[in-house]
């Protein structure tokens, strides 16, 4: 068994892998789970490279036998689960009237439903986890749009709300059992997700994907008496 394991979502890529290697900084053994398993085989063995203690487990995870495969490779090659972050997700733009219901349904499945399933799976490793020392912890990805909500992103908007109303529900439901729960609300982050507006935003002035994965690092430091429910990263001169 690992002395200290994650599981993130989202991985291969982006904000998710920079938060694997963050973890595997902190001495972490990490599943690293992502929809594409070239890319993501591609971004374990980087890691592995590295030395650091990482397996891949393909998933689409808006597939619930997905999700269980994934906590389930998990507990079998590590044993424990102290931290999950729940950073997969998908964005869709589109006026209300020109909706299409399998990318309103993908939305829902992805970046909110999927949560909810995680939690139900790996709930009785992260409630072993809670019980030692450090607890357990949870980052949901969120995002700026979860906080103020964008009408052309009127979905996304309302599915990364849900994801702030559903990490503080967490909160309150399992916070005295050692389970901190945060939810991360970037705006553009410079990832594949957000090639569509670098014509507007140029690459070097977003977010980059090592400052949303610090304050990972920084939530793995606080102590079980501070429990950080959200935290909103906005470039220079935004506001809500």
């Amino acid at each position: 068994m690992a002395e200290r394991a994650a599981i993130v979502t989202g991985a291969s890529s982006g904000i998710g892998l920079a938060i694997a290697r963050v973890l595997g900084e902190e001495g972490h053994a990490v599943t690293m789970a992502a929809r594409r398993p070239e890319k993501l085989e591609s971004a374990v063995k980087g890691l592995a490279d590295e030395g650091f203690d990482v397996q891949a487990v393909p998933a689409n995870v808006a597939d619930e036998a997905e999700v269980k495969k994934v906590v389930d490779a998990h507990r079998d090659r590590y044993g424990r689960l102290d931290v999950l972050v729940n950073n997969a997700g998908v964005g869709i733009g589109s006026v209300v009237g020109e909706t299409q219901t399998k990318h309103l349904d993908m939305q829902l499945d992805i970046n909110l439903r999927q949560i909810v399933l995680f939690y139900r799976e790996a709930l009785p490793m992260l409630l072993e986890a809670g019980k030692g020392p450090g607890g357990a912890l949870v980052v949901n990805t969120s995002s700026i749009s979860g906080k103020r909500a964008e009408g052309w992103l009127a979905v996304y908007s309302a599915t990364k709300h849900g994801v702030v109303g559903w990490t503080e529900a967490m909160n309150k439901e399992l916070g005295k059992q050692g389970i901190k729960n945060t939810a991360l609300c970037p705006a553009f982050v410079d990832t594949p997700m957000t090639e569509f507006v670098k014509g507007q935003v140029p690459a070097d002035e977003m977010i980059t994907p090592q400052d949303i994965a610090e304050s990972v690092r920084y939530l793995l430091r606080t102590s079980p008496a501070c429990v950080v429910p959200e935290i909103m990263f906005m470039r220079p001169g935004d506001s809500l």
